[in-house]
């Protein structure tokens, strides 16, 4: 695994490879077939606030990045009218506000995309339609070309061996953008949204800023699920799981203080479970993911018993959670989409007509680990 995941989460919706063959990844071409610009009609209904439609567009947002770093690498310039990039925002009256570049190979790794007020006022649209982001951050995932192979993979292996990314420039880059867009206007109007490699950025730098009680909205598409650093702690905890048992049987012999003790550990992690449970639901991550895709199916791994599923992701009913310790998460499941590996870990699936979707219901072990320390008591004071 550790020799193949790097390459194949690599694979994603657009790897051209050459500039004839760009035209494919034109966004009236290879776009999505049935979703509507955003118009006037918006501000009487917006679209906006159907899960379905903002799945596809952010989707869409995330495809805008990888043709952002392959336009740079071609050379297609958006004011000669070659670059394919604007195409895949500009329909939904969005605008490039910055590009977040990995200034050791000069590679656009992200970009924030704010909702623009010109194109907007010239389609008749004097206000932002409701539910529309003011801005989203959206990153991409791993290429396997050009200058930017050896910093992609780099972070591919990071992820691998450590189960997580903070070590990367480009989460520090993430981070303060997502943050400065927060600040600018207002969390709650702000998206951060990526795919595989860019879905484990968005969901880790998502969590970050939830720690520090700043709750954004959080987009992640088929994000990596199998590290050896998990694997290890998940070795870990069922050893220690299994180690409170095998103590539990045996007589304590120090006095009754060891079981007072024991309940005090209870009460307090129970208050502290009180106190953060006005927090507990304001951090929602969007998981979207194909259980065919091995990088990310992990997530839909239950801690215990068969993971249930229910159906209604076509109505667009992105409400049912998928509990952590302490948390909540919403996850949709691919139920009829892709079959193949390499198809089922691409982007293009999020945005297509035909993909049928389930909420997934089942308690998510991946989840529980990663919400876990998000809500957990801090360390107390040493007295």
């Amino acid at each position: 695994m550790a020799k193949t995941a790097p390459e194949q989460k690599a694979v994603t919706s657009v790897t051209p490879a050459t500039p004839a063959a760009a035209s494919q990844f034109d966004f009236h071409v290879y776009g999505p077939r049935n979703l509507s610009s955003t118009t006037w009609r918006d501000l009487l209904r917006s679209s906006w606030k159907n899960a379905n439609y903002r799945r596809m567009v952010i989707a869409c947002f995330i495809q805008g990045v990888y043709l952002l770093e392959l336009d740079r690498q071609e050379n297609r310039d958006e004011r000669t009218g070659g670059a394919l990039a604007p195409q895949w925002w500009r329909p939904f009256k969005y605008r490039l506000a910055e590009l977040l570049i990995d200034e050791r190979d000069g590679s656009i790794y992200g970009a924030v995309l704010e909702w623009d007020r010109q194109a907007a006022l010239s389609d008749l649209i004097p206000i932002r339609p409701a539910g529309a982001p003011a801005a989203v951050v959206a990153l991409r995932g791993t290429l396997l070309r050009g200058a930017t192979f050896r910093r992609d993979v780099t972070d591919d292996l990071r992820f691998l061996a450590w189960d997580s990314l903070k070590g990367s420039v480009r989460f520090a880059g993430a981070l303060q953008a997502l943050r400065a867009a927060a600040a600018r206007h207002g969390a709650g109007s702000v998206c951060v949204g990526g795919h595989s490699l860019g879905a484990g950025f968005a969901l880790q730098v998502g969590k970050a800023l939830a720690k520090e009680r700043v709750f954004v909205e959080c987009h992640v598409f088929n994000p990596p699920s199998v590290s050896l650093a998990m694997s290890l702690k998940g070795f870990a905890e069922s050893a220690g799981e299994l180690w409170g048992r095998v103590r539990s049987w045996i007589p304590y012999a120090g006095g009754g203080g060891g079981g007072e003790s024991e309940e005090a550990k209870s009460a307090a992690a129970a208050a502290t479970l009180a106190r953060t449970g006005s927090t507990m639901g304001k951090w929602l991550p969007h998981l979207y993911i194909n259980t065919n895709d091995y990088i990310c199916c992990y997530y839909n791994d239950a801690s215990s018993g068969t993971a249930t599923v229910a159906a209604g992701g076509g109505s667009g009913s992105g409400k049912a959670a998928v509990r952590g310790s302490g948390g909540v998460a919403r996850m949709m499941v691919a139920a009829k989409g892709p079959s193949k590996f390499l198809d089922a870990h691409g982007l293009n699936q999020w945005w297509a007509d035909d993909v049928e979707l389930q909420v997934a219901l089942n308690h998510s072990k991946l989840i529980d680990r990663q919400l876990r320390s998000l809500y957990a008591a801090p360390p107390a004071a040493a007295s």
